[in-house]
């Protein structure tokens, strides 16, 4: 996990929630909940509680945003002087509070959708934590803990819409239908390249601090193939999401031609394997996942109208 983009004048209590990315960080939760109400009863989920789900899905992802920022201070320093902790607009005492506040958000939501929905949140963030706290500043993996913590969740979501049943009753025996296990596997996947590629751009600080990231250890380059490896089994994943879930043509539209852009992207952070392009790479990444889901949102929103109008003339 990285920061984004040299900080601009601005209240530094927003910028550390990564504004420049928020499109992905909400439609994630908002798709998760939408299909899995969709795919269990073909139906639009309860207003309230997707509306707790999706603000409950940002705080979760956006608490980890800013506790990495307080754990990486030293080296953001060298990358960004002029984010909001480096540059002293706000105190670590006080991001750290800010962290746990959303943390506190993302539990109580959590908790109240569905126990088993709280379960993952407590598996995601101690995964996180991981990363932040220790991996990165240990092993060329530390990218690994990350994408399994952002792959999970959209699992976590999808929990609240359709239970397990095995910590709340459900009538459905299916821990977790396929489309729900390939959404978690392409959040995990695309964040091992989005995050290597925001990694790629800050690898002088990191190598001067001491981080044996990815790409301090094996150089951009090798990184830049890697991270097109990760893309193309997303774009993958994205495609086998559609299938098993029925999906029609809007969303196969905007996930083949966002994907096809995606990928050439990638490859031509290939053919020019600098730390900057890897950072574009990192902001393009979020624009192919944000629309990505909201290709995904307004298939499933058309085809719940579609599905109800019919069932009324019938």
């Amino acid at each position: 996990m990285v920061s984004t983009t040299e900080s601009k004048p601005q209240n530094p209590y927003i910028e550390m929630l990564r504004p420049e990315i928020a499109d992905m960080d909400l439609a994630l939760p908002a798709a998760s909940a939408l299909l899995a109400s969709y795919l269990l009863a073909g139906v639009f989920p309860p207003l309230i509680p997707f509306i707790i789900a999706v603000i409950g899905g940002y705080a979760a992802i956006t608490s980890s945003y800013v506790f990495n920022d307080c754990c990486d201070i030293d080296i953001d320093e060298i990358n960004l002087p002029n984010r909001p902790l480096p540059s002293s607009n706000i105190s670590k005492k006080q991001a750290l509070f800010y962290s746990l506040f959303l943390a506190i958000i993302a539990s109580v939501t959590s908790f109240y959708l569905n126990p088993e929905s709280f379960v993952i949140l407590l598996i995601a963030v101690t995964t996180i934590s991981i990363y932040s706290l220790v991996a990165k500043r240990m092993t060329f993996l530390s990218f690994v803990p990350v994408g399994i913590a952002y792959g999970l969740v959209p699992i976590g979501i999808w929990l609240a819409f359709d239970p397990a049943g095995i910590l709340k009753e459900s009538a459905d025996s299916l821990i977790l239908p396929i489309p729900a296990i390939f959404l978690g596997m392409m959040m995990c996947v695309t964040d091992w390249g989005f995050t290597l590629s925001g990694v790629a751009r800050d690898v002088e600080g990191d190598r001067a601090k001491g981080a044996p990231t990815f790409p301090v250890t094996f150089g951009v380059p090798i990184t830049s193939k890697f991270v097109t490896l990760c893309w193309v089994a997303g774009f993958v994943a994205s495609i086998v999401i559609g299938w098993t879930a029925h999906l029609g043509p809007i969303f196969f539209t905007g996930a083949i031609f966002a994907g096809t852009w995606m990928l050439t992207q990638s490859f031509d952070f290939i053919k020019n394997p600098l730390p900057e392009r890897g950072g574009r790479l990192f902001l393009q990444g979020s624009r192919y996942r944000s629309v990505l889901f909201v290709s995904l949102i307004v298939d499933v929103l058309l085809s719940t109208i579609f599905t109800s109008y019919v069932s009324i003339l019938w």
